[in-house]
């Protein structure tokens, strides 16, 4: 890309200048490219530090989900009750659940005119299936990659359209203008990832009157992570600039392969593969045994696994969610590595001893009477078993064990937005994960409804709200200059320490976010989050005063900027859980908060006896007691000090749904408004 310079902060850096900057490649950044470019705005520009990275075009489970409206059949089904189901899951607004449930049947055609081949029978119906959170059949799916499949298609889309898609950048800092009575977004400072520093600017400024933050979720807060390497987030960023999170403590956690990262849901569970732990000497056992010693409620509890999918603290006490617990302690807490094995049977295996939901399944299947998981798996599903033998590296289930563990798979809450996408700040709109649009718990497949649908809503807000272009005034230049300015300082303080004498960047992340996963992941506790936040405000103070970069390499100073984003996100996470506890938040959602006043998992299967398992795991369930409030977090501008703010959760609207009082205001704006 071809730009005019700049004299800042001492740097002649290069100057881009567009109505819209989209940050990210991924389904609601293309999305909202091709949306914008839809409704007539074409001063677009597409940026990404790694076009063909992150979670949509490189994640994916057994049969990735897509929710909708229901699209087929005579069952009933309807917006109000869709908005409700979402809406249901806690801590959720309800005019953007409302919205969700009534744009899902028109984003889910784009994708289907874009060219994503989700199934329909003879008569154009898409037919659905029963999802996690789901009453209805509202859930699709073009397989494994669906995510991928809507990245391409959309890509493919905005490329015709002639939008320019810049790789190599990466964002360091929004530039956001303080002086009016709401702050406001006007571009943003990005790393220019292809550059060496001591050869030149390293850095791109980009004016904009929008920034449609399309980054995903905070990917690199945590060690034990599904996300896909390469996807890290730049939550940070917004943070800094002072937007406020929502619902930011709310994850989802689930058993994964570690290599490659991959989800072991569906099938891989449904064939009730071995479970091995072994440890650093060598030795093995079958550690699920020790606890659950009924034969068949731990084989039907693996199976079940399969479409129970993420961790669920209400099914830790009668439910597949026992396993995680398990491994969970096996890997974090004893320091032993846990194995599936498809070549043979857990040892308590009978498919006599099988539950009635079990059996009934696998016998519909036709595979009881196969000898081994893996010919189970080849009967039920090819694809998931040659899925391991095409990835890097590969894997051939029929010959050798798979490694995983609980790992982090999605961010419920993210950044502050109404029910057009649109954050606290004006100009800024986070789309897909980065986007705090979830509650506690959701329908699986709702999150890339909600991508599509908050793409297409940003899209249109600023299509109709938001034209013009880009400042360009000496304000701008102060407040662009101030950016650069400060990351500059932190770049050149960092270059010029000697390697003896520092931290290396790569040692900060690697402690801070296994830190993560061992005291903010599936399981809380008050003790072990008090001491994280503390390291953690250690190691954003080594960042500043005792990280060294090689001004050589172009991966050391993109890792400094990195770093410093995941470290500022943990900052304010962490924050956000304390205050949970703070505000008397039980154990909810895809999260364990230890509790000492609280109770052990039982067994169910044993007159409800407490397991043996340690105290960590002793939790109170919060019983939907703060379904109806929400907690948001902001930061000050100075980037220290956390404030947290809770609040009733928005109603779900009643609109006056008589047609000509709609078309008379929808004359007048679209209502967009």
């Amino acid at each position: 890309m071809d730009l005019p310079t700049m004299h800042l902060a001492g740097l002649d850096v290069p100057v881009a200048s567009v109505n819209t900057v989209v940050v990210g490649t991924g389904s609601a950044g293309y999305c909202a490219a091709d949306r914008l470019a839809q409704f007539g705005q074409h001063d677009v520009l597409v940026i990404a530090d790694t076009i063909n990275a992150g979670a949509s075009r490189n994640a994916g489970s057994d049969k990735q989900t897509y929710y909708k409206l229901t699209l087929a059949g005579d069952g009933p089904d309807s917006v109000g009750e869709m908005a409700r189901i979402l809406f249901d899951g806690g801590a959720m607004d309800g005019d953007i659940a409302l919205t969700e449930a009534a744009l899902s049947a028109r984003c889910f055609y784009n994708l289907v005119e874009a060219g994503v081949e989700f199934p329909s029978d003879r008569h154009g119906q898409f037919i659905g299936y029963k999802t996690d959170h789901d009453p209805r059949q509202r859930a699709t799916s073009v397989g494994p990659f669906t995510s991928k499949s809507m990245v391409e298609h959309l890509e493919e889309r905005v490329r015709s359209r002639g939008t320019e898609i810049v790789g190599g950048v990466r964002v360091v800092d929004l530039i956001v203008d303080r002086s009016g009575e709401i702050p406001r977004c006007v571009g943003l400072l990005g790393l220019r990832r292809d550059v060496v520093a001591d050869q030149g600017c390293p850095f791109i400024l980009i004016a904009a009157r929008n920034v449609v933050l399309a980054t995903g979720g905070p990917a690199g807060m945590f060690a034990d992570s599904v996300w896909p390497h390469g996807q890290w987030g730049a939550t940070g960023a917004a943070l800094r600039a002072g937007a406020v999170g929502h619902n930011l403590p709310e994850f989802q956690f689930g058993l994964a392969s570690l290599r490659p990262r991959w989800n072991v849901s569906g099938t891989y569970m449904q064939v009730v593969p071995a479970f091995v732990s072994v440890g650093p000497d060598g030795t093995e056992h079958d550690f699920l045994a020790e606890v659950i010693d009924d034969p068949g409620a731990l084989t039907s509890l693996i199976f079940r696994k399969g479409y129970q999918w993420p961790f669920d603290i209400d099914k830790v006490h009668d439910g597949s969610s026992l396993i995680d617990i398990l491994t969970y302690r096996e890997t974090v807490m004893r320091g032993r590595r846990v194995f599936l094995d498809f070549r043979i049977n857990q040892p308590s295996w009978d498919p006599n001893l099988l539950d009635d939901e079990a059996r009934g399944y696998l016998e519909s299947a036709g595979v009881l009477g196969l000898e081994t998981p893996v010919e189970r798996l080849q009967h039920m599903n090819q694809p998931a078993y040659e899925f391991y033998l095409n990835r890097n590296p590969g894997i051939d289930l029929a010959a050798d064990r798979l490694e995983i563990g609980v790992c982090a798979q999605h961010n419920n809450g993210g950044i502050d937005v109404d029910l057009w996408w649109r954050s606290s700040i004006a100009g800024l709109f986070p789309v897909g994960e980065a986007a705090g649009a979830h509650g506690v718990a959701r329908p699986g497949g709702a999150a890339l409804n909600s991508a599509q649908v908050g793409a297409t809503r940003a899209a249109q807000w600023i299509a109709a709200r938001e034209q013009g272009a880009a400042r360009a005034d000496e304000g701008w230049q102060e407040l662009a200059g101030d950016a650069l300015q400060k990351a500059r300082s932190l770049l050149e303080a960092a270059c010029g320490r000697e390697e003896s004498s520092g931290v290396l960047i790569d040692d900060v992340l690697m402690e801070s976010t296994r830190a993560m996963s061992d005291n903010a992941g599936l399981v809380r506790s008050r003790q072990g989050l008090e001491e994280l936040a503390r390291n953690v405000a250690e190691w954003r103070r080594r960042v500043v005063d005792e990280c060294v970069v090689d001004p050589t390499s172009r991966r050391s100073v993109d890792r400094l900027f990195l770093v410093r984003d995941i470290l500022d996100v943990q900052a304010v996470y962490v924050a956000a859980m304390l205050d949970h506890l703070d505000h008397g938040v039980g154990s909810r959602g895809s999260v364990l908060y230890t509790d000492p006043d609280g109770d052990l998992p039982v067994s169910w299967w044993n007159d409800g006896a407490d397991l043996d398992v340690e105290e960590i795991f002793r939790h109170r369930l919060d019983s939907k007691a703060h379904h109806g409030v929400t907690q948001r977090v902001s930061v000050d501008a100075v980037g220290e000090a956390i404030h947290a703010h809770w609040g009733p959760v928005r109603p779900i609207p009643t609109e006056d749904e008589f047609l000509e009082n709609v078309w008379k205001t929808y004359r007048v704006d679209h209502n967009i408004h």
